[in-house]
């Protein structure tokens, strides 16, 4: 037994130690036994400077085990010198550097190597000493993802091939693998089940994968009706697996309506147009949506649009789209179409559609003529949609936006029939510059292929949803493209200015015309508690044409979400 006054002596001494510690810092260096292992592992680095004698043995005890990482697994500390009062040098031996360790496993798939881009042999795979944590954790976690999350590896038998290369065994000890047998709901319980099993690719029975379960439950943001709010959480017991999921429902109904007015060229009053966009989603809570839009324009012009959308039918990963549009113009004619699509939802991004459509036009007029005909046209459509959302930005939702459209059919008139071929392209782009500064762009373009045209199925476009500073569908054509750009500011996070830079190019074979479009302006966009509040200024004119202040359109809009 050690007597009282030595022990006491070595207290005071560790006292003072700690004293002189904390009153002036302790320095550190770290040798090797020559001159090669001096200039490794200075490569290598390490602290140099600590307030305490604890802190400089943590330090020690990190080198060796980086140290063993980059190969030196024989290297040991020889010997720790205390040189002065507070510098210290340490000793030591790296002896033989290991590049890499041969594998042997007997319970392990080759298919999960080569997915993880592991090279592997009959029987062994090998891997570089310096990358062997990160690969043996890449595998454990791919091992814990195929439905066993539980699953332990553990290298055993080590042996020396050369001087060189290792050689060791792998051990996996596995446990029964897991599948999803519940899925339960927190926050909106009436979340639409079918947008589980087909929108997030979530079911009962599918084997247990906690990474793909994150990755799908985050589609739950680009969901317009719907957000999550906390990740999924997992419950296991002895026989079970309980998924648990934390949505909220969010507001997505929206009311969008705008009041423009402008100088009427010929008369040169003043004249007011305007729309009315109301669209209701997910009332049901089955993720129906119901669109109305109802536009009356300085031209004499009215429009009547309903679309409705039944996602999901009957469980199924299809989907139903029907569509009513009516359009009248003025006392010329009036045409009523009806369209009915059937939609697969690829995945979040990606959505594919086939249906048919019909057109019935009549002529009002009561004067004979040669451009405005009654006709019938019916066409068999396919569609494909991708949209890429950046959820972060309340005010510029979507980041990539594109539509193709395309129909084949026939119309008919004065017991003629006739083929055709309608094309329809959109997309758009924001290129995010950085937090403030942003460019976004838009192409619209139709073609309708025809042997010979009728005034009453051409193309109507112009205006704040096409190209601004024109009169709302006041240009016809059988081919037009449209280009929109905006440079916009952000001033805040809720409001922005931005510049109107259009230009447009459309062809009228009815009147054997063509001719480019131009239009400028400014504008800004306002978020409020109610909604998007926007307020545009435009000019526009032909490409023989100068601008005129008397032509400019003023567009203001509110779109309310409820």
């Amino acid at each position: 037994m050690m007597p009282a006054s030595k022990l006491l002596l070595q207290l005071i001494f560790w006292t003072l130690l700690s004293n002189i510690a904390i009153a002036q810092p302790l320095h550190l260096s770290i040798l090797g036994k020559n001159e090669t292992e001096n200039k490794t592992i200075d490569s290598i680095g390490h602290k140099k400077k600590f307030e305490n004698f604890k802190t400089l043995q943590t330090e020690l005890t990190s080198f060796q085990q980086t140290l063993n990482r980059l190969g030196y697994l024989e290297s040991k500390l020889e010997n720790l010198e205390r040189e002065t009062d507070s510098t210290y040098i340490a000793q030591f031996q790296l002896n033989n550097k290991y590049n890499s360790i041969h594998i042997y496993y007997s319970d392990l798939q080759a298919d999960l190597l080569k997915t993880l881009n592991i090279a592997y042999h009959n029987g062994y795979f090998i891997a570089s000493i310096s990358e062997l944590e990160t690969t043996l954790e890449k595998l454990n976690i791919a091992i814990a993802n195929s439905g066993d999350p539980f699953s332990t590896l553990e290298l055993t038998d080590f042996n020396k091939i050369d001087n060189k290369t290792l050689s060791a065994t792998l051990k996996i000890t596995n446990n029964k693998t897991r599948t999803i047998d519940n899925i339960v709901l927190n926050g909106y319980e009436k979340f639409p089940k079918s947008y589980i099993k087909h929108f997030l690719k979530i079911k009962r029975q599918q084997s247990f994968n906690l990474s793909k379960i994150k990755q799908q439950t985050n589609l739950l943001n680009d969901i317009q009706f719907a957000d999550q709010i906390k990740e999924p959480e997992v419950l296991f017991t002895k026989d079970s697996t309980t998924l648990y999921l934390y949505i909220q429902k969010k507001k997505a109904n929206t009311f969008d309506g705008f009041l423009g007015f402008g100088t009427n060229t010929e008369n040169q009053k003043l004249e007011f147009d305007g729309y009315l966009n109301l669209a209701l989603v997910n009332n049901l809570n089955y993720g129906e949506s119901l669109k109305l839009l109802y536009k009356s324009d300085e031209n004499d012009q009215r429009t009547f649009n309903l679309d409705l959308s039944l996602p999901y039918l009957f469980k199924s990963p299809i989907g139903l789209e029907a569509n009513l549009n009516i359009f009248r113009r003025d006392s010329s004619f009036v045409n009523a179409s009806q369209s009915v699509n059937t939609f697969y939802q690829i995945n979040s991004k990606n959505k594919l559609s086939v249906g048919i459509s019909s057109l019935n036009s009549n002529n009002l007029l009561d004067t004979p003529s040669t451009t405005l005909e009654d006709y019938n046209s019916v066409f068999y459509n396919f569609n494909y949609s991708y949209i890429k959302l950046q959820n972060y930005d309340p005010l510029f939702r979507t980041n990539f936006l594109f539509e193709l459209s395309t129909g084949f059919g026939n119309r008919t008139f004065s017991n003629t029939k006739e083929n055709q071929i309608d094309l329809k392209i959109r997309s758009s782009k924001i290129f995010n510059l950085n937090d403030r500064n942003s460019f976004f762009t838009k192409i619209t373009g139709a073609y309708l292929d025809s042997n010979n045209y009728l005034e009453n199925e051409l193309y109507r476009f112009g205006g704040i949803n096409s190209i601004r500073g024109f009169e709302e569908n006041s240009i016809l054509g059988n081919l037009y493209t449209v280009l929109n750009t905006e440079y916009r500011y952000r001033l805040s996070t809720n409001l922005y200015v931005h510049t109107v830079l259009d230009g447009a190019y459309f062809e009228n074979q009815l009147n054997n015309s063509k001719e480019k479009l131009f239009g400028i302006g400014f504008g800004f966009g306002l978020l409020t508690n109610t909604g998007l509040f926007k307020l545009n200024y435009s000019n526009g004119k032909t490409e023989s044409q100068k601008f005129k202040f008397s032509d400019s359109k003023i567009h203001i809009s509110v779109s309310s979400t409820f």
